[in-house]
């Protein structure tokens, strides 16, 4: 495997100030990786977007950060009370870590989130990757023969 991939979308936000504040968003991305026990390798680009041609109510603020183990990415949107995070890491970390960072922060009344492995035949060994490919694939030819 390459690694985990963290999708959070918060619904209902009771913090929208934080939400319209590229301030916080800035700080979200300057604090986390380090609580996450990562190394940002370029500070964090964080922009104001007023909805251009969709409209005010789509309108927010999107940043990024880039680690030396992938990204963050979060987009606000204060009208609408949600926000979207994705983290993305060649480095396994705690999920938890995460979540109460931003929860804090944004305070959704509702959340979701998933974690998908990403790269599950990414050759980190490519011997081994070879090994657990081949053992996969003869067990789904067993299934489907």
């Amino acid at each position: 495997m390459y690694g985990p991939h963290l999708i959070l979308e918060g619904y209902d936000c009771r913090d929208r100030a934080a939400l319209a504040s590229t301030d916080a968003v800035q700080k979200a991305l300057s604090e986390l990786p380090g609580l996450m026990e990562m190394n940002i390798i370029m500070p964090p680009r964080v922009l104001q977007y007023d909805g251009g041609d969709i409209g005010p109510e789509d309108g927010g603020v999107t940043g990024f950060v880039i680690i030396a183990e992938s990204h963050l990415a979060i987009h606000t949107y204060p009208e609408k009370g949600f926000f979207t995070l994705d983290i993305f890491s060649c480095k396994p970390f705690e999920v938890s870590v995460a979540l109460d960072y931003i929860l804090a922060i944004f305070q959704p009344q509702r959340y979701d989130h998933q974690v998908f492995e990403r790269g599950r035949e990414f050759p980190r060994c490519i011997s081994r990757a070879t090994e657990i490919v081949e053992q996969e694939r003869a067990a789904i030819a067993l299934q489907v023969g």
